[in-house]
């Protein structure tokens, strides 16, 4: 599956991201697409005014507003496939913990631009945000299902506050605005079958154009205190456990609940 972990693991706490080009073949990429496509569909339906004013991205894919049960337990197999588990324990190799999936998309309303931010801003104020990104962080893996532009992160970001060009663009201060670019910025481009592992808490922004469509899987340290976060829904029910070759990262969240 990956040849090292360790040089995973390495690469990650260095600079705060990684990709791995061609993870997945074209079926397994074609087979999660047809589900998440129809996710998509019903959500875009059920959300109209939202998707066309405001909307980026959704979440809650696994929940059981939009699919059916057999289509849940596909993308609970795909998130906990061996090709997933075996990156994540690169990442968290100590009872790593699922906490929700997002769909990024291209936003219909062409006012809205792609933003630079660290996903921590928008629970805490910034004494927080600089104490959080040097704590343990949710992981963000992404799997395009078109070819796309991608992201553009700025490395290392995950363990370092933000230098005066950076703070004033992702805070729009000073007349900066938060889709400019960044001298510090790196550009990732993504094709159907890369994987891209990030930090939530690193500056970051995605990139809009072509035929975007990224699913991301949320995982975290069951260590860490992120379990307020997760949505019940999005969890697999017992009757579904059995159906999961391999439910640990489920179970582990599960677990956290009980004791929460």
């Amino acid at each position: 599956m990956i040849d090292n972990q360790s040089h995973l693991n390495s690469s990650y706490d260095d600079v705060g991201y990684f990709v791995i080009r061609n993870y997945f073949s074209a079926s397994e990429i074609s087979s999660l697409r047809e589900v998440i496509l129809k996710f998509h569909q019903l959500w875009k339906k059920d959300n109209l005014k939202f998707y066309q004013d405001d909307a980026f991205n959704s979440s809650l894919i696994t929940g059981s507003e939009y699919l059916e049960f057999d289509d849940r337990v596909k993308v609970f197999n795909f998130i906990s496939s061996k090709k997933m588990m075996d990156v994540v324990e690169s990442v968290i190799p100590v009872n790593p913990a699922f906490m929700n999936t997002q769909l990024f998309f291209n936003p219909v309303n062409p006012q809205l631009k792609d933003f630079w931010h660290r996903d921590c801003q928008y629970d805490h104020d910034i004494e927080i945000q600089k104490q959080v990104i040097h704590e343990t962080q949710v992981v963000h893996l992404r799997v395009p299902l078109f070819d796309e532009l991608g992201i553009e992160l700025v490395p290392g970001s995950h363990k370092r506050w933000d230098n005066d060009e950076e703070f004033d663009v992702r805070q729009e201060e000073r007349g900066r605005v938060s889709n400019e670019n960044l001298s510090s910025g790196k550009q990732i481009k993504l094709a159907a079958g890369d994987l891209l592992v990030f930090s939530a808490d690193m500056i970051h922004r995605g990139l809009y154009g072509l035929d975007r469509l990224a699913f991301d899987i949320l995982v975290f340290d069951s260590a860490a205190n992120f379990i307020d976060y997760v949505d019940d829904d999005c969890l697999p029910d017992v009757s579904m456990l059995d159906k999961i070759e391999d439910p640990r990262l489920f179970v582990n969240t599960l677990h956290l609940k009980s004791n929460s």
